[in-house]
């Protein structure tokens, strides 16, 4: 996700950003699976069952994929060997191994490979749809077109890993991308097809969220592997030039920082509440690279307040990101949800209005929407922001401007280039930035309390759910739900600025 490239966009199973109703997935690859069901090009065309011509059509794009994928690792002995006895005949190369009959290379792809053949199956049945689309659409069939190939070959666009040793591409010791691209993107569906087979491949986890407007994700898995997938982002067509190799943000971590991988299609790659259509990406504030943006910093922190009443250094985070780290001098809204920043701008326009607005937030991609629902207002001065945002910063200036730890998305909940401590335990105010999630269920929010504080009991986000303990409560139905705490139900959803 989450930036994930905010992820914002993608928050950790245990996040309080995680269940958005405004932000309602349209697809997930669960959609498109093709053990079992037939991968149809988008979700209203899923079925529960096939009838008989439909198993027959999957079950013949089935073999033509197997076949294909068979065909792919085909080896001529002459081609390696000019001078050997077995000239001419045939063998197969997969995963380090050679296989000289077609049972051994057939027993291996079924056993190994079924995704990647579920892949190209899903492949040839979209080309036989659109093949039946012309069909219908035309009169004479005597000089119909044929595609010259289907529009994503997933097969095609896997990196070889047959060099490479399962141990390595599984080792502990690598790290976790950050990224986001926007882009037209025509296919939604093939795009998340192709995810999920690159991200198996590679045994990388972490959250893809795929629309219209582009892409933006988090995964992690091992240096080989993350690097691998950087190279295949980058030679795609789609991506080709416009996704550039500085714009994935790296830190320590890997597979091991995600439960497990979630790839899904929604209507906007960052949850800004506010469709695409009515706030582009296209009409984006100012980028200013991390050099440009400490300048501005620094000249703003050296004024008198006077002049810094015409400049406001704005951190587009939620409350509990901002809590634990943040730029000196900064304006950070206490809000809970990214979605919720729309409200917050309408609420406070007065705030803004004829300032020049110095935007931030993880990885860059909430300022981009965030900056142009701001834009869209027509009552700033200027408005900038930190292109590759807080990450890319720490990397050119990890002793600069900004304070405390880095919240992330995904399982570790914070990095940091430093060791300044700028947040407090909840319970006794020593400092502390540690994250854990409250002990009560299903509660889901985020507290800091220091080790001795967890070692009195006091895991909880807030008196009522102390009290409340561990166990989650129940409806008459004797189903889970989420209730709401005291730190929700005392916090102002939208606050308002004192000018």
């Amino acid at each position: 996700m989450p930036g994930c490239s905010d992820i914002a966009m993608i928050s950790p199973p245990s996040s309080p950003d995680g269940d958005d109703k405004r932000d309602t997935c349209i697809l997930t690859f669960a959609d498109l699976e093709l053990k079992e069901h037939l991968p149809f090009p988008s979700k209203s065309h899923l079925k529960a069952e096939f009838d008989a011509r439909a198993r027959k059509k999957h079950a013949s794009a089935k073999r033509k994929a197997f076949a294909l994928f068979v065909k792919a690792k085909e080896v001529v002995a002459d081609s390696c060997c000019p001078m050997s006895a077995c000239q001419g005949t045939v063998h197969w190369r997969c995963c380090q191994q050679t296989f000289k009959d077609l049972v051994g290379i057939h027993r291996h792809v079924a056993a190994h490979h079924f995704v990647d053949v579920g892949q190209q199956t899903a492949t040839i049945l979209k080309q036989i749809a659109a093949e039946a689309d012309v069909l219908s659409s035309r009169v004479s069939t005597d000089k119909l077109p044929r595609p010259e190939g289907p529009p994503y070959q997933p097969q095609e666009m896997l990196p070889d890993i047959s060099h490479i040793g399962v141990d390595e591409l599984t080792s502990k010791v690598g790290q976790v991308l950050l990224f986001y691209c926007y882009c037209e993107v025509a296919d939604p569906e093939g795009l998340c097809l192709w995810q999920n087979a690159l991200c198996q491949h590679l045994h990388l986890k972490g959250k893809v969220r795929i629309a219209s407007e582009g892409i933006n994700g988090t995964v992690g898995g091992s240096t080989t592997a993350t690097h691998l997938y950087v190279d295949r982002m980058l030679s795609h067509p789609l991506f080709k030039g416009v996704l550039m190799r500085d714009d994935f943000k790296t830190s320590a971590g890997g597979a091991h920082c995600f439960p497990d991988l979630r790839i899904g299609i929604f209507e906007e790659i960052v949850p800004l509440g506010i469709s695409p259509k009515k706030v582009s990406y296209k009409e984006t504030g100012i980028h200013l690279t991390p050099k440009e943006f400490h300048r501005e910093v620094e000249t703003y922190l050296s004024q008198g307040k006077k002049t810094q009443k015409d400049t406001i250094l704005l951190d587009c985070r939620n409350f509990y990101e901002s809590k634990i780290g943040r730029f000196q001098g900064c304006l950070a809204p206490d809000i809970r949800k990214f979605s919720y920043f729309p409200s917050y701008v309408d609420e406070n326009l007065e705030l803004f209005r004829g300032k020049r607005v110095l935007m931030y937030c993880t990885g860059g991609i909430r300022c981009e929407r965030g900056s142009a629902y701001l834009r869209s207002k027509g009552i700033c001065r200027g408005v900038y922001h930190l292109k590759g945002g807080i990450h890319k910063y720490l990397e050119e200036f990890p002793d600069g401007f900004y304070q405390g730890k880095l919240f992330v998305f995904d399982e570790r909940y914070t990095i940091s280039s430093s060791g300044d401590v700028i947040s407090a335990c909840r319970y006794c105010g020593n400092l502390w930035d540690q994250y854990q999630l409250c002990s009560t269920q299903p509660c889901r929010q985020l507290v800091l309390t220091c080790p001795q504080c967890q070692r009195k009991g006091l895991t909880a986000c807030c008196p009522v759910c102390q009290k409340k303990g561990p166990f989650p409560a129940s409806n008459p139905s004797g189903q889970a739900f989420k209730e709401q705490c005291e730190c929700t139900a005392t916090r102002q959803r939208v606050p308002v600025e004192r000018i």
